[in-house]
């Protein structure tokens, strides 16, 4: 992450001490923005007042759950100079994820969300969330945002910035929506009438007094159609999402056990969902990722949950490197694949199937107890009793 003091002269250079230059500055970071695979990039003020109260009421009904970094920093996530003194501009950029290679295999591609159906639908299926499958977007997103500021060195020479990217007590949405990049989902994610919403945000905060854009206006309407096909239940209300229902948050945030009543379900998503965005209409509008860094990577589009369950730790970590995926660990992506598995047993045939029990029972006597906790849950699923963590299931 890159850090720069805010020069004496805080824009830099007096050839854009007035606002044509600005203005001009302005066009130029949004055009170079574009060049480096950012689809939009636009300006905001950062002044998030307007939020500070909502978010304050969200931690304390507790729906943050474990991510005691939420709370942390306190309302300073809704104000962005308090993080980085100085700062008075955000330049929110959004780049899509949505692979853009084709498989070789299928001369003919399926809707990607008619895709995604049919292998949520597939017991034995290992379902990772779509941002997920490649390169780990912190790192693609950070270096571009610095490429992005280097451009602006060389236009006017030092300035005040940091760039982040979901690194940061930052409210991303907030300021994206602040800076007309889309309007706020009932979901809460963001939303854009071109876009949908299969896009990555990043933020530049910098102390050059730009030119802002105006925010755009909400297209969700009546539609509810994310908060009906959330499978546990998290948005609990339109705009409000409770994290300790959200399967993101179980499967990726939560550090311990992953409670009982909420295990069936998960289904078999491992890392991340994407339910409340593949039924969202305005994603059949969704973009293609202009950069290969978002292709999937081991057959993470394509593997099933036997297959998963059977990497050792080393062969986690090797093939998850670079990947948003390692930060979880192998003992709990054993253990979310553990409730994939077992969650295998609501489909009559694959109850009891030969392949599942057996990949089960080889990590049964695992060294963590989280992870055997786990395989004794999705063991008893499938009618196999009498091990060490499964009575009282089912």
């Amino acid at each position: 992450m890159s850090i720069h003091p805010t020069p004496a002269d805080p824009i830099g250079s007096t050839a854009i001490a007035d606002p044509a230059g600005l203005a001009a500055l302005a066009a130029a970071i949004k055009a170079w923005g574009r060049e480096l695979g950012f689809a939009e990039v636009r300006i905001a003020d950062v002044d998030l007042s307007h939020r500070e109260a909502g978010f304050q009421a969200w931690l304390d009904k507790g729906y943050h759950g474990e991510m005691d970094y939420m709370a942390s920093h306190g309302l300073k996530r809704a104000r962005p100079a308090e993080l980085v003194p100085g700062t008075v501009r955000v330049v929110s950029v959004r780049m899509p994820y949505l692979p853009a290679a084709a498989d070789p295999d299928q001369p003919e591609q399926p809707d990607w969300r008619a895709r995604e159906e049919a292998r949520s639908a597939d017991p034995a299926a290992a379902q990772v969330s779509i941002y997920a499958r490649g390169r780990d977007y912190h790192k693609v997103l950070r270096a571009r945002l610095q490429q992005l500021a280097t451009r602006i060195e060389g236009r006017i020479g030092p300035f005040g910035y940091r760039v982040f990217t979901d690194s940061a007590p930052v409210m991303e949405v907030a300021l994206a929506e602040k800076a007309g990049l889309g309007w706020r989902g009932k979901h809460t994610l963001l939303l854009h009438r071109e876009a949908g919403s299969m896009f990555f945000l990043g933020e530049m905060l910098t102390d050059l007094p730009l030119p802002v854009d105006e925010p755009v206006t909400s297209h969700c309407g009546q539609c509810s159609a994310c908060i009906t096909a959330c499978p546990t239940g998290a948005i609990v209300a339109p705009y409000e999402l409770d994290a300790r229902r959200c399967i993101s948050y179980l499967t990726i945030e939560l550090k311990g056990s992953i409670p009982q009543d909420l295990r069936p379900l998960i289904g078999n998503r491992i890392y991340g969902c994407d339910d409340c965005q593949l039924y969202c209409p305005w994603n059949k509008f969704a973009q293609r990722a202009s950069l290969p860094d978002f292709d999937p990577r081991h057959g993470l589009d394509r593997a099933s949950l036997v297959e998963l369950f059977g990497w050792s730790e080393d062969t986690f970590l090797k093939n998850t490197e670079g990947s948003a995926i390692r930060r979880i660990g192998h003992e709990r992506w054993l253990r979310n694949l553990a409730v994939g598995l077992g969650n295998a047993a609501d489909a009559p045939s694959h109850r009891g199937d030969a392949e599942i029990v057996a990949a089960l029972r080889a990590r049964l006597d695992h060294p963590s107890a989280l992870v055997a906790e786990h395989v004794a849950w999705a063991l008893a699923r499938h009618g196999v009793h009498g091990v060490a963590g499964a009575d009282g299931v089912e």
